[in-house]
C-alpha cells in the first residue's frame, strides 16, 4: 500500500505535464511571441510554476488554505499579463474574454478563500496533506485545470486574428452572464444556509436554486465556461480548436471525477438514514435543473422500508 500510493502520485503528476505540454504546443500554433518565446507557452509554463511554489509553504505548514485562493490569483495573473504585452492592438474580443476570466475568478476565489477561513480546512485535504507526492499531485492537477479551462479565452486574446463579437459571441456573453448568476446565486445561498443550519433544523440544502438541481453551481461553472468558448470560437483556427475541449473538460471532472461523485458519496454515507434526503435525491436532478420545483415526496419503498 505504501509504495501504491506515491506510484499513483507520479501518474498524476506526469499525465497532468504531458497534457499540458500538448495543450502549449496546440496553443502555441495561433500565439504571438514575447520576448522570443511564444506567449501561450509561457502562460501554461506559469501556471505550473506558480502551483508548485505555493506548494512549498503550504506543505511546511500542513495547510491547504490558499489553494484555492492561489489557483485564482494564477487565472489573474495570466489574464493581467496577456493584456499588458497585448495593450497596444487590444481586440473588444479580447476585452470581453478578460473581464468573463477576471470577474469570474476574483468572485470564486473570494468566496472560497472566505469559506475556508471559515471552516478552517478542506476535508479533501485531509488524507493528502502528509504524502508530498500526493499533495504536490493536487496542486499539479491545479495547473493542469487552469491551463485547459482558460485556454480557449488565453489563446484567443493571443491569437492575431481578428473577428466582430457577432451572433455567436453574443450568446456566448449570455451564456456566461447566466451561469455566472447561477454560480454565484447558488453558492451564496448554500453559504446562507450554513450559517442559519443550527437555528432551521435542516440537514442539507434543498432549498433556492437547490430545489432544482443537486448542485446548481457546478452547472453554473459549465455553463459560463461553454460561453467563454464560444466568445473565443470565431478567432480560433487549426490546432487552436484543440482549446475548444476547456467547457468538456469541465464538465468530465466536475461529474465524474473530482466534483458530484465526491460530493454524492459523502452525502449518501451522511443522509443514509435521513427520509427527506432520498426523496430529494429521487426528485431532484443531479445537474441539469428541472423547470418546476418539486414536492418533496418520500417513495413509497423509503415508507415501507422504515
Amino acid at each position: 500500500m505504501s509504495t501504491r500510493v506515491p506510484t499513483r502520485a507520479i501518474v498524476m503528476i506526469s499525465v497532468s505535464l504531458i497534457l499540458g505540454s500538448l495543450f502549449a504546443l496546440a496553443g502555441n500554433q495561433m500565439s504571438i511571441e514575447w520576448q522570443g518565446l511564444p506567449a501561450f507557452g509561457l502562460c501554461v509554463a506559469v501556471a505550473f510554476v506558480i502551483q508548485w511554489l505555493a506548494f512549498i509553504p503550504a506543505y511546511a505548514k500542513q495547510t491547504e488554505r490558499f489553494y484555492d485562493l492561489t489557483g485564482s490569483i494564477t487565472y489573474l495573473s495570466i489574464t493581467a499579463f496577456i493584456l499588458l504585452i497585448t495593450f497596444e492592438q487590444l481586440a473588444e474580443r479580447s476585452i470581453i474574454l478578460a473581464a468573463m476570466v477576471i470577474i469570474w475568478a476574483a468572485r470564486l476565489g473570494t468566496f472560497l478563500f472566505i469559506r475556508i477561513s471559515k471552516d478552517g480546512a478542506d476535508n479533501r485535504f485531509d488524507e493528502i496533506k502528509p504524502n508530498p507526492l500526493r499533495f504536490l499531485a493536487a496542486w499539479t492537477i491545479q495547473g493542469l485545470w487552469i491551463t485547459v479551462t482558460a485556454s480557449a479565452a488565453f489563446v484567443a486574446m493571443l491569437s492575431q486574428n481578428s473577428h466582430p463579437i457577432g451572433w455567436l459571441g453574443t450568446i456566448g456573453i449570455g451564456l456566461w452572464l447566466t451561469g455566472f448568476a447561477i454560480e454565484a446565486i447558488a453558492d451564496h445561498q448554500k453559504r446562507i444556509f450554513k450559517s442559519t443550519q443550527a437555528q432551521t433544523g435542516h440537514a442539507f440544502i434543498h432549498t433556492g436554486l437547490w430545489a432544482y438541481s443537486r448542485h446548481p453551481n457546478y452547472f453554473g461553472e459549465i455553463m459560463l465556461w461553454f460561453g467563454v468558448s464560444l466568445v473565443a470560437l470565431p478567432v480560433l483556427s487549426g490546432w487552436g480548436y484543440v482549446t475548444l475541449i476547456s467547457p468538456l473538460f469541465v464538465l468530465l471532472l466536475l461529474t465524474r471525477v473530482s466534483g458530484i461523485p465526491l460530493l454524492e458519496k459523502s452525502a449518501d454515507k451522511k443522509y443514509s438514514d435521513h427520509e427527506l434526503y432520498h426523496a430529494y435525491k429521487s426528485q431532484t436532478p443531479v445537474l441539469v435543473p428541472r423547470l418546476t420545483k418539486p414536492v418533496l415526496v418520500p417513495s413509497v419503498e423509503k415508507v415501507k422500508a422504515t
